[in-house]
């Protein structure tokens, strides 16, 4: 693909990414009214968006391929360590909460925590894996005939929508009580 093509293709979606890098900026420029952890999720945020920007100049101002490759390498990796590190923020601001809770009330046990939507998202990935894999399976096959295209398309729709309800069903079925 050429450069000012991919270029173009990687601008329109910076540009649609806005959604997300500007509650981001905001949560920056918030400062210490925002935990550590959401600040750091927020850089780490603002990093993936600027590096997607950077590579796009670099696809329409360089010719090789390498330059464009090192920086989206390069700002993956450190928005990554951010978003790792994020975590590892949130992790110890959610114990201290629960220690200061328990100091406050120290009959009432913590809440236990809800897990659903780590359950959510391993759900969800393994659907789209799975859709994604038996789709490219069937592709490699060949397809010739417009049955062959149709459950070609169908089969991994169905996966999917399989796992799509099975996440949605798992949700409603371990709501919080209000």
């Amino acid at each position: 693909m050429a450069h000012p093509v991919l270029a173009l293709a990687t601008t329109a979606v910076t540009a649609a990414g806005c959604v997300w890098y500007l509650p981001a900026l905001a949560d920056l420029r918030a400062g210490a009214d925002r935990p550590v952890s959401r600040r750091m999720r927020a850089a780490s945020c603002v990093t993936a968006w600027a590096t997607a920007a950077t590579v796009a100049v670099l696809l329409l101002t360089t010719n090789p391929w390498t330059w464009p490759a090192t920086a989206a390498a390069t700002g993956t990796l450190l928005a990554l360590a951010l978003l790792v590190s994020s975590a590892l923020h949130h992790a110890r601001e959610t114990r201290e909460a629960a220690t200061h809770w328990t100091e406050l009330t120290p009959a009432q046990p913590p809440p236990t925590p809800d897990r659903t939507r780590y359950v959510v998202a391993v759900l969800l990935t393994t659907g789209l894996t799975t859709a994604t894999l038996i789709g490219a399976l069937r592709l490699a096959e060949n397809p010739d005939t417009p049955t062959a295209w149709l459950t070609t398309i169908t089969t991994p729709a169905a996966i999917l929508a399989l796992f799509i309800t099975l996440a949605a069903t798992h949700t409603h079925h371990h709501r919080p009580p209000h």
